[in-house]
C-alpha cells in the first residue's frame, strides 16, 4: 500500500492510538478526516496540520454517525482509507452492579455495530478511488480474552472475525487489523506495567501496511499467537494473571 497522498477517515482520532496515527499519517503526506466527541481536542489536533479535518461525532449515535456519512458522500467522495479505531472498554465484570446495561449498550455500539455500518456504508466510496483500505483496530483480547471486560472481548473477537471474512469479499478494497497488546492510552491507565506507547503501534502498523501485512500483531501479541496455537490453556493462563 502507499503511505502518502491518501484521503484517511479516522475514528477515535483526539487521544491514544488514533491520535498517534493522524498525526504519523499526516507526517507523511496525507489527509486527514478526524473523528472525535470531543471539540476541544478535535481543533488541538487541527492545530497540528492544516491537512486535518475534524469532524466532531458519536459514532455510536445513530443520528451522529448518519451525517458522518452524509458528510464524506457530499465532501469527500475521494476518500480511499477509513481507519475503524475508536473504542470503549469499561473494566468490569456482569456480576458487578456498577455495570449497566447502558455500559454494555455502548461498548457494543461504539466497538462493533458503528464500525460495521460506517463500512457498509463506505465501501462504494472506498471501491471507487485506488490504493483503497479499511483498517480495523481490535486487540489481542479479541483472540485470548480475559476475565474482566466480556463484553469488550466479545466486541474485539467480532472484529477480528469480520475482517477476514471481509477481506475474502472484497478484490480492490484491502482489508488490514491491527491487533495491538495493552496500550498506554487514558482507557488503560492504571490497569498495568509494561503497556507500550500508541507511537509503537503506529511504527510497526505502518511497515506491515506498507507491506501489504494484513493482519499487524503488535509486540507480545506475536508470541500470544504462537502460544495460544501451541496450547490455549497456557495462552489462557497468562491472560488470567496479566493484562495484555
Amino acid at each position: 500500500m502507499k503511505v502518502s497522498g491518501n484521503k484517511i477517515l479516522i475514528t477515535g482520532a483526539t487521544s491514544g492510538i488514533g491520535k498517534a496515527l493522524a498525526e504519523r499519517f499526516c507526517k507523511l503526506d496525507n489527509q486527514i478526516i478526524a473523528v472525535g466527541r470531543n471539540e476541544v481536542r478535535l481543533k488541538e489536533l487541527s492545530l497540528f496540520d492544516n491537512r486535518i479535518i475534524p469532524f466532531k461525532c458519536d459514532i455510536a449515535l445513530p443520528f451522529e454517525l448518519d451525517q458522518l456519512v452524509s458528510f464524506i458522500k457530499s465532501e469527500h467522495k475521494d476518500l480511499n482509507t477509513l481507519i475503524n479505531n475508536a473504542g470503549v472498554q469499561y473494566n468490569n465484570n456482569l456480576l458487578d452492579e456498577s455495570y449497566s446495561l447502558q455500559h454494555i449498550e455502548d461498548e457494543i455500539n461504539t466497538n462493533l455495530t458503528a464500525p460495521l455500518k460506517l463500512t457498509k456504508s463506505l465501501l462504494p466510496i472506498l471501491q471507487a478511488n485506488p490504493n483503497s483500505s479499511i483498517v480495523n483496530v481490535s486487540s489481542g483480547l479479541g483472540i485470548v480474552p480475559k476475565s474482566k471486560s466480556a463484553v469488550y472481548c466479545g466486541t474485539k473477537g467480532a472484529i477480528h472475525i469480520f475482517s477476514k471474512s471481509l477481506r475474502f469479499q472484497l478484490e480492490t478494497v484491502k482489508v488490514f487489523e491491527i491487533i495491538p497488546p495493552l496500550v498506554d492510552t487514558e482507557m488503560t491507565k492504571d490497569r498495568s506495567k509494561g503497556n507500550i506507547s500508541p507511537e509503537r503501534v503506529v511504527n510497526e502498523f505502518i511497515i506491515a501496511f506498507e507491506k501489504n501485512r494484513y493482519e499487524v500483531n503488535i509486540h507480545k501479541v506475536k508470541l500470544l499467537r504462537i502460544i495460544n496455537r501451541i496450547s490455549p490453556k497456557i495462552a489462557e493462563s497468562i491472560i488470567r494473571r496479566i493484562a495484555i
